[in-house]
């Protein structure tokens, strides 16, 4: 395994290399952590830990982050030009600084709902001009969540965005059931649980249909994911749906392999490592983790503060002295540090708890 991904490409991946990761995943029982970011200090930071952790990571971009991205107020009504611009700078900023940091970089784009299309559709424009000069994507893959249409309608999208996404070599991750909580202003809070497990003979439907177009996609089969970090007991995972979901497209589309699907584990914060394991036994190449990153992130300010509070109350004036100067502390560059290696220490134990460690 560590000879394969040695030798593997370094810097953004396209579709073709992104499928050949997550099928040395599955071979080798691993998954790829994707995080969302929301300015270069995120990035950066995720940058740094994959490459001390010597692994592949995933960074992506929900719409709500693209426009924080961008420099505007985060209020998401039908700021499309914002978002794409957003999403755009963040990823050509990995493209720049990615030689630093000599790993395989995932660049995705997570929960487009209908609403949110144009968004994409401007993402996939700037996309084909950059895969017309560069020869390869801008992203590596974008994600469509149309798991509160119909099925049908559902993967009738899925389709004409997946023709489109071939053409420039990325891949397309959908979802098929919903993820519940609330992230980035969707709020699935009061779904009926019946809505958060998907049914295998869904997603065969969604592996026949897409099939016939090309295998450069991946599933969000939901099995009680749930955005956020809850109480014990409030959130019930059935990983063993992921298990049924593979040997039904098996035999049923007389596959030789097992597990024959890239599936996609959403709302990994606050899941338990049990669920974690199993679900990665079943197929699951890439998870999700925000809210356990966001809350690391502000933690180590809040450490940061408690630990110097009586330099941070003015510019001047601290125990050594009334006109001491306290610039050295509440110069963003040191905060912002120590805020980014709190969350490094939480993404070095997302890594490990995936199996993703020491791979290159």
């Amino acid at each position: 395994m560590k000879n394969n991904l040695k030798n593997f490409k370094k810097g953004v991946l396209n579709g073709t290399e992104t499928k050949k990761i997550f099928k040395l995943a599955k071979k080798n029982n691993f998954a790829i952590p994707a995080i969302n970011c929301i300015n270069t200090d995120s990035i950066n930071s995720v940058l740094q830990t994959a490459s001390e952790i010597k692994s592949p990571v995933i960074i992506q971009f929900s719409y709500g982050g693209s426009i924080f991205i961008s420099g505007k107020k985060n209020n998401k009504k039908e700021m499309f030009q914002e978002a794409i611009d957003g999403a755009v700078s963040g990823a050509k900023h990995i493209h720049l600084v990615s030689k630093h940091y000599n790993i395989p970089i995932i660049i995705h784009t997570d929960h487009c709902n209908k609403e949110l299309l144009p968004w994409v559709d401007g993402l996939i424009k700037v996309g084909k001009k950059y895969f017309s000069k560069k020869g390869r994507p801008l992203f590596s893959s974008h994600m469509l969540d149309l798991s509160q249409e119909n099925l049908k309608t559902n993967i009738n999208y899925c389709s004409k965005y997946l023709k489109k996404l071939k053409k420039i070599n990325m891949l397309l991750e959908i979802e098929l059931g919903c993820t519940g909580g609330e992230e980035d202003g969707i709020d699935n809070t009061k779904i009926e649980k019946k809505y958060l497990y998907t049914k295998p003979k869904e997603v065969n439907y969604a592996y026949n249909k897409l099939s016939l177009i090309g295998k450069n996609f991946s599933i969000a089969a939901s099995f009680g994911n749930v955005h956020g970090v809850y109480k014990i007991g409030n959130v019930e995972l059935k990983p063993k749906i992921l298990k049924k979901s593979q040997k039904y497209i098996k035999n049923k589309n007389h596959l030789k392999k097992n597990n024959p699907l890239n599936f996609v584990f959403h709302g990994g914060s606050g899941s338990s490592l049990k669920d974690i394991k199993k679900s990665i036994k079943y197929g699951v190449v890439k998870i999700n983790f925000d809210t356990d990153i966001q809350w690391s992130s502000w933690k180590g300010v809040l450490n940061f503060y408690k630990k110097n509070k009586k330099y941070l109350q003015n510019q001047l004036g601290n125990p050594e002295g009334k006109n001491k100067p306290n610039k050295k502390y509440y110069d963003p560059r040191n905060w912002i540090q120590h805020s980014k290696d709190c969350s490094s220490l939480k993404l070095k134990k997302i890594f490990l708890n995936l199996n993703s460690i020491n791979l290159l």
